[in-house]
C-alpha cells in the first residue's frame, strides 16, 4: 500500500525514482496526497510509511522494475501472487546453489538430463563416420547445370546461365545482347553442363580442353573473355572450332576439314587424355590448315563448299574412322587455285537448305537435294555461279526461315539478315544482292548468327 500511495502521488518517473529510492516526499508535501488514510493521524502514518521505504531499500533498478510494472499487478489482488512468485524463485535460487556446490548432485542432474536426452532422441545416427579421407574434386563443389556457352567470330568465349534467356514468341521488343565491337558477333551457341568439356581446335591441327565451369561467367551483354587468355593457345594461331562434349565414349565422332580440302574422322574416345599444353589432333601439311571441326553420330552427310563455287556432298560412312596422328584423306579434289570455305553436317531427310555468299556481297538459298550424292573425294557440283559481279564464294550453311546471318565487309561494314527473304534458287544462279560494297570493299565473312545468344523477345 505505501509504494501504490507513493507512485500514484509523484508528478513524474524521475520523482516517483527518487522517493522509492529513499527520497521520500517532505511532510508538507505528504499531507497533500490522496490515498493517506484518514483514520488514522498523519503523525503516525508519516513515520510508518518512511519506515517502509528504508527497509525496502530500493535500488535504481529495482524501483525502475516497479515503475515498468502495470499498478495491477503490485496492488492487494496481486500480491499473494508476486509473493508466492518470490518463494519459488528463492527455493530454486537455494537448490541451483547446492547442486553447484555438490559434486556428486552436479552429476546427479547431468546423468538425468542425458538420459532424457538420449530417451527423447536415441535413434540411430544417421551419417557414416569413416577413418578414410576423402578425395574432392572441384567439380564436386560445383553444381551440375547446364548453362549457355557463346563463342564471337573474333574468338571470345562467356557462359551464361540459360536463365538469362527466357523463352519468349515472335515479335517482341528484344533486349540487349553482347555489343559487337569491331564487326565481332556471336558465331557459336551451344548448351552444355558445367561438369562438360570444351574441346578447342586451332588451325595448326592441335586441340586443346577445357572445363565449362571454367570459362569465365559474364552477363548476357559482356563480351567475355578471349580463348589465348584461357588456355596455352599460341597468340599467332586462330581457332578452328570449338566442340562441347560431356563424356568421351565410342560411337561418336570428330570431324575434321582442312582449308585444301583433306577430311579426317577420329572417335571421340581418342580425346580422353588432352594435355594442358594440347595435343595433336590431325597432321597438317604445309601450307594447309585446320578449317573446321564437328561432331557427328556417324550417320550424317558431309557438306564442303569452295572459294570458287563448288560443293560436294557424300556421306559420312565415306570417310573412315583414323587415329589421332595421322593426316587424313581427300575430301574434295580441289583445283590448284580452290580452297574450302565451309564445311557442316547434314542430315539424311534432306530437309536442309544451303545459303551461300559471295564476296561482292551477292547471295542465294539453294536446297539441299539440288546436290546431288557423291563419293568423298570428287570434284563436286556447281554451287554457285561466280562472275566479276559477284565475286567468289565466302561461305555456305545451312538455314530455314527463321534463321538470321551476319556479313562482314573488308571496311567493317556489317550487316544482319533474315535468310526468308533470301530468294530460294538453283544451284548454277548468282543470287541477289544482300550488301551493297565498292569497288575498295567486299565481303569477307557471313555466318549464322546464334539469336538466341543477343535477343531476348517478349511475348
Amino acid at each position: 500500500d505505501f509504494i501504490i500511495t507513493t507512485i500514484r502521488n509523484s508528478r513524474s518517473v524521475d520523482e516517483a525514482r527518487q522517493w522509492l529510492t529513499g527520497n521520500l516526499a517532505t511532510t508538507a508535501e505528504i499531507k497533500t496526497w490522496k490515498g493517506v488514510p484518514s483514520n488514522e493521524p498523519i503523525a503516525k502514518y508519516l513515520p510508518r510509511l518512511k519506515k517502509a521505504i528504508e527497509d525496502l531499500a530500493f535500488s535504481d533498478i529495482q524501483a525502475q522494475a516497479i515503475l515498468d510494472l502495470q499498478l495491477r499487478r503490485i496492488s492487494a489482488l496481486e500480491r499473494q501472487k508476486i509473493t508466492d512468485e518470490y518463494e519459488t524463485i528463492i527455493k530454486l535460487i537455494a537448490g541451483l546453489e547446492e547442486i553447484l556446490s555438490n559434486e556428486r548432485s552436479l552429476r546427479r542432474v547431468i546423468t538425468g538430463e542425458l538420459e532424457e536426452v538420449k530417451k527423447d532422441f536415441g535413434d540411430e545416427r544417421r551419417t557414416e563416420i569413416v577413418d578414410e579421407g576423402v578425395d574432392l574434386s572441384i567439380e564436386d563443389l560445383i553444381a551440375d547445370e547446364d548453362v549457355a556457352i557463346t563463342v564471337t567470330n573474333s574468338g571470345y568465349i562467356k557462359r551464361t546461365p540459360i536463365t538469362t534467356y527466357s523463352r519468349q514468341g515472335r515479335g517482341g521488343k528484344g533486349r540487349f545482347g553482347a555489343a559487337a565491337k569491331n564487326g565481332d558477333f556471336v558465331e557459336h551457341l551451344f548448351i552444355a553442363s558445367t561438369h562438360a568439356y570444351l574441346m578447342i581446335f586451332t588451325d595448326d591441327g592441335m586441340v586443346y580442353k577445357i572445363k565449362v565451369h571454367e570459362v569465365p561467367d559474364a552477363a548476357a551483354s559482356a563480351r567475355g573473355k578471349a580463348v589465348v587468355n584461357l588456355i596455352s593457345i599460341p597468340t599467332d594461331r586462330k581457332l578452328a572450332g570449338v566442340v562441347p562434349v560431356k563424356e568421351f565414349v565410342e560411337g561418336r565422332y570428330v570431324v575434321m576439314v582442312t582449308r585444301k580440302g583433306i577430311i579426317k574422322k577420329t572417335s571421340l574416345a581418342d580425346f580422353r587424355n588432352i594435355r594442358t599444353n594440347g595435343i595433336n589432333a590431325i597432321n597438317i601439311d604445309d601450307g594447309d590448315q585446320l578449317l573446321d571441326v564437328i561432331l557427328t553420330d556417324g550417320t550424317k552427310r558431309i557438306f564442303i563448299a569452295t572459294h570458287n563455287g563448288l560443293a560436294i556432298r557424300f556421306d559420312e560412312k565415306n570417310a573412315r574412322p583414323m587415329g589421332r596422328a595421322t593426316r587424313g584423306t581427300r575430301g574434295i579434289d580441289l583445283r590448284p587455285d580452290d580452297y574450302v570455305v565451309s564445311v557442316c553436317a547434314v542430315s539424311s531427310e534432306d530437309t536442309e537448305r544451303m545459303l551461300s555468299v559471295s564476296e561482292q556481297g551477292y547471295g542465294k538459298q539453294t536446297p539441299i537435294t539440288t546436290y546431288r550424292l557423291q563419293s568423298r573425294g570428287g570434284k563436286g557440283v556447281i554451287n554457285m555461279k561466280t562472275t566479276d559481279k559477284t565475286g567468289k564464294v565466302v561461305a555456305v550453311f545451312p538455314v530455314d526461315d527463321e534463321s538470321e546471318i551476319m556479313i562482314i565487309t573488308q571496311q567493317g561494314k556489317l550487316i544482319r539478315l533474315e535468310a526468308g527473304h533470301i530468294r530460294k534458287t538453283g544451284r548454277s544462279a548468282q543470287g541477289v544482292r544482300l550488301i551493297k560494297t565498292d569497288a575498295s570493299d567486299m565481303v569477307t565473312s557471313a555466318s549464322l548468327v546464334q539469336a538466341a545468344a543477343e535477343d531476348e523477345v517478349e511475348e
